[in-house]
């Protein structure tokens, strides 16, 4: 359902007079040496997969340090989102937030810093400020690789020998709209496949990517009633809800939407119309507290929460702690790259710890803030640098 114009012209007047006020700079700041007092931005690339990220370093006034993560930056948004953060008190982070809603990666990767320095400040985790934990570890999946059966087969052997229980299965290259009964039985004779070769203790989601005409994920989603996957994520393309509700309804597969999201209103919709059984919000481009607001909604509708990550280790651990602290988690990606050369960048970077798996359950970090220690030297040398 889209809201119309004049109702959402309402509630921007309401939240711009609500902020008007907020961060002015002759504000009283009573928490001495929060002031934030320098932000660096960190683009990193993965040697081997070539996956980008970006980590941004915050700093105070008494010398406490926050690490945040979203995807790309550019100059211009960088030096404005400063602009809103620099010398206002780490504390303020939810009002900092919504004054950074128009970057939404930023707005993430701020929140997440600020939010890992007021846990310093308490010494405390994250998920303790946040009034966790709900849970003491986190289910996990791992995003399977490769283009042929066999590849994704041996990619979920070493996910397997990694501590993971739960894969992301992408279904067979869509070649064109309206694909027909010989590309559903191939998703088919690959799921079978992996069922065979894992055993009964595994569970999968298929991942559509959003790739899917409406008519092909209904069959799709119908046809595999009978597998029990945990959910079929972004069946489709979301631009409008039609397509969706087509698929819900034809269906009692479960379905997961919102990795491109950002707008909670967007996600409200997918709620009201009963279309999605599990909430997919990106870390990366929402972040902690973003998500938690998305959560809740969730909650009344009886709809679990997964968000999606495919970044860095530094949003590794913001997933951990997100994740003990929202009732309705059900499951958490954690990526598992392929190549040893970009295992070793993420290790040096946090620490070979944060991101293993056993028996399907990440641990959640114990330390204050987000609990990682930042190897400097590793950011400056994996630094990705203009050309």
């Amino acid at each position: 359902m889209i809201m119309p114009d004049r109702t959402a012209l309402r509630r921007a007047r309401l939240a711009s007079t609500a902020f008007a006020f907020s961060l002015q700079k002759d504000q009283v700041v009573t928490d001495s040496g929060m002031k934030v007092s320098v932000l660096r931005l960190y683009p990193l690339r993965e040697p081997v997969s070539g996956r980008r990220y970006t980590l941004l370093k915050i700093v105070t006034e008494s010398g406490l340090v926050g690490m945040g993560e979203c995807g790309e930056v550019s100059a211009a948004d960088f030096a404005k989102a400063t602009r809103i953060v620099a010398e206002k008190p780490a504390t303020a982070y939810e009002v900092i937030r919504q004054h950074l809603l128009p970057w939404p990666g930023l707005q993430a990767a701020v929140n997440m810093a600020l939010l890992d320095i007021l846990g310093k400040k308490a010494q405390a985790p994250i998920y303790q400020v946040l009034g966790g934990p709900t849970r003491f570890k986190a289910r996990s999946s791992a995003a399977l690789e490769g283009e042929t059966d066999a590849a994704l087969a041996t990619s979920m052997k070493r996910a397997h020998v990694a501590g993971h229980r739960a894969f992301l299965v992408p279904v067979p290259r869509v070649g064109a709209p309206n694909q027909g009964q010989a590309f559903i039985q191939a998703t088919r004779r690959r799921l079978d496949r992996l069922r065979e070769a894992g055993g009964d203790g595994v569970d999968f989601v298929l991942d559509g990517a959003g790739l899917l005409s409406a008519g092909d994920a209904s069959s799709l989603a119908h046809e595999l009633e009978r597998f029990h996957l945990l959910w079929f994520d972004e069946p489709c393309r979301l631009s409008t809800l039609s397509p969706a509700r087509k698929i819900a309804s034809e269906s009692v597969t479960a379905l997961g939407f919102g990795r491109h999201l950002h707008d909670p209103g967007a996600f409200q919709d997918l709620l009201r119309e009963e279309v999605v059984d599990v909430l997919r919000p990106s870390l990366a481009l929402n972040g902690i507290s973003q998500i938690r607001k998305m959560a809740a909604l969730a909650e009344a509708y009886y709809v679990a929460v997964a968000p999606h990550h495919n970044g860095g280790p530094v949003a590794t651990a913001a997933a951990l702690h997100l994740a003990a602290s929202l009732p309705n988690f059900f499951l958490q990606e954690i990526p598992l790259p392929v190549s040893e050369a970009d295992r070793r960048m993420r290790s040096e970077l946090v620490g070979a710890s944060l991101e293993t798996v056993a028996d399907g359950f990440a641990a959640l970090p114990t330390g204050s803030g987000l609990g990682i220690t930042l190897n400097e030297d590793a950011l400056e040398r994996y630094r990705e640098r203009p050309a």
